[in-house]
């Protein structure tokens, strides 16, 4: 297609970060999910770095943040901090300890919508931040390029949580997952992945969600 572009154009394009080009064959940089059954599906083998990444909810409670507990886990123990935007509930210390992660190193961002893109944006944007963590039910493109230009800039992981009711929305995320619930074990669908196939529908077999949520040590539901 670059043939068909006048040049100056086609190198703006290749400039841009919000532009991939499906034949240069570079294999993406990544950071391991620390869950075998995921990992052996996305390209390079886990989650993009520099980019961002969408996890699609039908609902709350289905195993989104067991997800990313060991990839949390390995940047706190390596100095990074990992930082959780807006979450829906408070999530259960002592249950982040046990999984590893270094707790002096989490920040939880407690915001509304608007401020949490923000904030979103601004600790992407930092180096001593290895990944984000936010959640934002209502999302306009603007912002996600924006969100997308931190990560990039900085090399950072960003994971964006989204109900499954903005599957039709536009997104320049890199890597899109649905995650449902099903017979007490997670199923991942990708619905969008930079440099790999969509439409892989697959169990989180690695890890199960019986008796691992701490809801019952908390108000309404944990995170955990």
């Amino acid at each position: 297609m670059a043939e068909c572009l006048p040049s100056a154009l086609a190198v703006a394009l290749a400039g841009r970060g919000d532009v991939w080009r499906g034949a240069s064959g570079a294999k993406p940089r990544t950071e391991a999910s620390g869950f075998t059954a995921l990992d052996t599906q996305l390209p390079g083998g886990g989650w993009p770095l520099g980019a961002l990444s969408e996890l699609l909810l039908d609902a709350e409670g289905v195993g989104e943040l067991q997800l990313v507990l060991p990839l949390l886990a390995r940047l706190t123990q390596a100095n990074r901090h990992v930082a959780l935007v807006a979450p829906p509930h408070i999530p259960y210390a002592p249950a982040l300890a046990q999984a590893g992660l270094v707790l002096a190193r989490v920040v939880v961002v407690d915001s509304h919508r608007s401020e949490g893109v923000w904030a979103a944006e601004q600790l992407l944007r930092c180096s001593a931040y290895g990944a984000v963590l936010a959640w934002t039910p209502q999302l306009r493109e603007a912002e996600s390029r924006r969100l997308q230009l931190a990560a990039e800039n900085s090399g950072n992981i960003g994971l964006i949580y989204r109900p499954t009711h903005a599957l039709g929305a536009a997104s320049v995320a890199a890597l899109r997952l649905r995650l449902r619930r099903r017979d007490e074990r997670l199923e991942i669908e990708i619905l969008k992945a930079r440099g790999g196939l969509a439409g892989k529908r697959f169990f989180a077999d690695d890890m199960s969600l019986a008796g691992t949520s701490v809801a019952a040590r908390l108000p309404a539901a944990s995170l955990v």
